[in-house]
């Protein structure tokens, strides 16, 4: 089973450069204790300069200030706290209705651009799932690039799983219905479906993300039952343009954040959290294979100010 206090250390770690950045900026606010319009400022560009966005920040900052004066809270130090709150509440989102399945193979759906990580997301992902008794096997349904499927049966040998693949430049709804088939025969608990990762502009993509929903769903007209979106957190801003295309045309139930590690600007999550109304689901929090943990917005929170 997967380890609690592992995965509170790798959430941490993974802050470390976000943290770093963050809280000296926010100390130096709140050793002066005294709240005014400099305080308010400086936490205003603190919160931007962590990539939270303008649009969140200002909302963020508004909804303090009032907090602020409704509480009589004068001391900095409160207003950190009221801060903590506020971030908590923007990332305990409901999830949205997913599909429930009466019998397995469970489906998730993952899809992102190229470059974001997809690819090794869903090795951790296999990975994570193994690690909890469950079988797996995936299907290359990217199969525009030879180079995606080669390291997706990279991947599956590696995590010890079957992965169902055809030719290069195949169908990827054939790959999809193949792979559900071969899911269900085997009596897999879940069949993980990689999609081709070109631009999310690209509008024959996005038809071919409906496509391979439509054909797993001949198999299970509940399929698929998650859909993932892999985002790097190192693109800020421009991840969460990728994130509104993709949810105009998939219904995303979530979202799989990488490279946090890599990242000072961690404050993306608070902006793609406030926005899309999608919960976080899995973080990747380093390069190793076990480098990958289940979202938890106190953790992570905490992460930022500990």
């Amino acid at each position: 089973m997967f380890n609690f206090l592992k995965r509170k250390d790798q959430v941490k770690e993974g802050l470390t450069k976000t943290r770093q950045s963050f809280l000296s900026k926010l100390t130096s606010l709140v050793v002066k204790n005294e709240v005014n319009e400099e305080f308010w400022t400086g936490l205003e560009e603190t919160l931007i300069g962590a990539d939270v966005g303008v649009e969140t920040t200002v909302a963020l900052v508004d909804k303090l200030r009032g907090r602020a004066e409704k509480e009589g809270a004068r001391a900095t130090d409160r207003v950190q706290a009221m801060l903590k709150e506020e971030l908590l509440a923007i990332l305990r989102i409901q999830n949205p209705e997913i599909r429930i399945q009466n019998s397995l193979p469970r489906v998730v759906l993952i899809v992102g651009v190229n470059g974001s990580g997809k690819t090794t997301s869903i090795g951790k992902l296999t990975n994570y799932l193994k690690a909890q008794n469950n079988k797996v096997i995936l299907a290359a349904g990217d199969t525009f690039r030879a180079a995606a499927v080669e390291q997706l049966k990279i991947w599956g040998q590696r995590v010890g799983v079957d992965v169902v693949a055809h030719q290069p430049g195949a169908d990827p709804g054939a790959v999809a219905f193949d792979a559900w088939q071969a899911a269900n025969a085997r009596h897999a608990d879940y069949l993980v479906v990689d999609t081709a990762g070109r631009l999310q502009t690209n509008f024959n993509l996005m038809k071919e993300l409906e496509k391979i929903a439509r054909v797993l769903q001949k198999n299970d007209p509940t399929a698929p039952h998650e859909t993932l979106l892999v985002l790097d957190a190192i693109t800020g801003q421009n991840g969460l343009q990728q994130a509104r295309e993709f949810k105009k045309t998939v219904p995303l139930t979530g979202l799989i954040l990488t490279k946090l590690d890599g990242t000072a600007k961690g404050g993306i999550v608070f902006a793609i959290a406030k926005e899309l109304q999608l919960p976080i689901q899995y973080i990747g929090t380093g390069e190793t294979l076990d480098d990958f943990a289940e979202f938890d917005a106190q953790e992570f929170v905490d992460g930022l100010f500990e």
